[in-house]
């Protein structure tokens, strides 16, 4: 795993901290650890699917439901970040 630059520096998790082993933990089949390390896991894949459809299959998924999806995943990121900087 790459180590976090921020952490190193700074000696707080950045937002984007615990990603790499959420992903491990997808590819490894541990959903649920892969949602506890990372909570904006699935929004972000659910928003990246849709980029790519949307780039294959113009407007196959409806703006709204991109938007939801970016919102959705930033307000995880962020939620996220904020409760492991107070905890």
């Amino acid at each position: 795993m790459l180590p976090c630059q921020t952490k190193a520096m700074l000696g707080f998790d950045c937002p984007g901290c615990g990603i790499q082993r959420s992903i491990q933990f997808l590819v490894n089949g541990e959903l649920w650890q892969a949602f506890k390390m990372y909570p904006a896991i699935y929004p972000m894949i659910g928003f990246f699917l849709a980029l790519l459809i949307n780039l294959i299959k113009p407007k196959a998924i409806p703006q709204k439901g991109v938007i939801f999806l970016a919102f959705s995943t930033i307000t995880l990121i962020l939620a996220n970040f904020i409760y492991k900087l107070f905890l």
